[in-house]
């Protein structure tokens, strides 16, 4: 089959590369101009730098504008197939091939829609995330399925890690996919719209450790944000400080919540939700990096106790 790739980024790269190496012909890869955004600058490898290495007509743009449309027209695909396209498609242009337009998404649709789907799920205590293969429709990855692949989250597993496992995926699924289109035996499976789940952009207010939450999910969200994604953090005497390791307290504690009061486990004691009942865990900080770039030790750091603050 004749097909035309969109994408950005690593997983883009990693979509291409699948399709490179299967039996099919990629005639055209579009793809986003390399960009200065932080977010953009993670994952960052180079969709345009191995098309051309295989000798891909490459388009660069930032939206699906009349030019691209054109383009892919004169290309005659049999299916489009993309992965980490930031931005609007029309129906002009995913419904152009016979096939239509595959979209592939970080998440066990229909859950986790949207935005930094892996990250979302570890955060919010998912058993799973995965990688989901399903038809372009009007609405954002609500079209009917076609192929997906779960992976399990484990109670170690950091928001890098399972990006890179997810990534893995990748290959497999688009064979699969490309496979039950060529051959006639593609079964199409709607999405459960009750079941959806929307997540949006992540900024830099959304790594800012909540006192509110349980040492069980505060502990879970300094796992998903490891490097290279921006670090959880918090304020101390006025500074701000990104915590880089944590894990739950053996005791109970009792105060006020963000309250740094004694040392357990090799870290610093901070109290959470509800801690005036003294009857929850509490989050035991080991690991933490000021805004110099100097990493220190948990336990010493915050040894004059105080107060962990949103400001």
């Amino acid at each position: 089959m004749r097909i035309v790739s969109f994408g950005f980024q690593t997983w883009g790269r990693k979509t291409l590369q699948a399709l490179i190496d299967s039996e099919h012909e990629v005639v055209l890869a579009v793809t986003h101009p390399a960009s200065d955004d932080s977010y953009k600058g993670i994952w960052s490898d180079s969709v345009e730098e191995l098309a051309r290495e295989h000798g891909i007509p490459v388009h660069l743009t930032e939206r699906a504008d009349a030019e691209t449309i054109d383009l892919v027209k004169r290309a005659e695909p049999d299916v489009i197939i993309v992965n980490s396209w930031y931005t609007w498609m029309p129906a002009e242009l995913y419904d152009l091939p016979p096939h239509g337009t595959l979209n592939l998404h970080d998440s066990m649709l229909p859950k986790f829609t949207g935005f930094s789907p892996v990250l979302w799920a570890l955060i919010s205590g998912a058993a799973e995330t995965g990688l989901t293969v399903h038809r372009m429709d009007e609405q954002l990855d609500a079209g009917d399925i076609l192929v997906q692949k779960s992976l399990p989250i484990g109670p170690n597993d950091t928001g890098t890690e399972l990006v890179l496992r997810g990534m893995e995926l990748i290959p497999a699924a688009v064979n699969e996919a490309l496979n039950a289109l060529e051959t006639g035996t593609a079964t199409w499976r709607p999405q459960d719209k009750a079941a959806r789940t929307y997540f949006h952009k992540r900024s830099d207010r959304d790594s800012l450790l909540d006192w509110a939450d349980t040492a069980v999910d505060l502990e879970r969200f300094v796992r998903a944000l490891s490097e290279p994604y921006p670090r959880a953090y918090t304020h101390y005497r006025g500074e701000r400080i990104e915590v880089l390791a944590a894990h739950p307290s053996e005791g109970c504690y009792g105060g006020t919540p963000g309250r740094v009061i004694v040392q357990e486990g090799g870290g610093a004691v901070v109290t959470g939700p509800h801690s005036r009942r003294g009857e929850n865990r509490a989050l035991v900080i080991t690991r933490v990096r000021t805004s110099d770039g100097i990493e220190h030790d948990g336990a010493e750091f915050f040894a004059r106790g105080g107060y962990l603050t949103d400001l």
